[in-house]
């Protein structure tokens, strides 16, 4: 098992991320916690990788198309298919979205890092993240708007939310020579058991 500081992550900001300007805010949020860049890059996703970075089954699709459903009905609205094509249609719109500009896809370590980006980004849904997360600061988007408007919350950033997750993700986007092992000089304060050399 490897040491807790040593924990990668996945993470992207998303095509409103890029178009927004906000890829620096981002980055500078990530690193003055002290997270490590280990892979960079912009690019424009595939539909394919984005299929099988979303990775749902047939129970999430169902769970999510009910949803989709109150949320229609409570709006008048009508409801012509069944809950698992609505859940689909929440990935084939995130697809849509995803593929429709560049993203930065990066991979970042540290001590606990997965649940340090987690702290970060906020909640999925920007109406509900707390104020001082990324999300929560820098937009207003809700999963009714969304739905209404059948297309994907436009939540700036994606980000794995369990470190086996990121595994996977890293691999969809990363290849392993892409990811870089180095020394950063902050390294020494955060991890180091002993200061020496500090003091002349």
């Amino acid at each position: 098992m490897s040491h807790p500081s040593k924990e990668t992550t996945f993470v992207m900001v998303k095509p409103d991320g890029v178009q927004r300007g906000l890829i620096g805010e981002i980055l500078k949020r990530i690193e003055r916690v002290g997270l490590k860049i280990v892979a960079l890059k912009m690019v424009v996703p595939t539909e394919e990788q984005c299929w099988e970075h979303y990775n749902k089954n047939d129970e999430w699709f169902t769970k999510k198309g009910e949803r989709t459903i109150t949320d229609r009905q409570a709006a008048g609205l009508s409801v012509d298919k069944p809950a698992i094509e609505y859940g689909k249609d929440i990935v084939r719109a995130l697809v849509k979205f995803m593929t429709s500009g560049p993203v930065v896809a990066m991979v970042l370590s540290g001590n606990q890092a997965v649940g340090i980006v987690t702290k970060l980004v906020g909640g999925t849904e920007p109406l509900t993240s707390d104020v001082g997360t990324i999300r929560g600061d820098y937009t207003l988007d809700s999963y009714n708007l969304s739905s209404l408007d059948e297309r994907a919350v436009r939540n700036l950033i994606h980000c794995s939310d369990k470190p086996e997750e990121a595994q996977r993700e890293m691999k969809i986007w990363f290849k392993p020579e892409e990811m870089i092992k180095y020394r950063q000089i902050n390294e020494a304060m955060l991890y180091d058991v002993n200061l020496d050399g500090i003091l002349e």
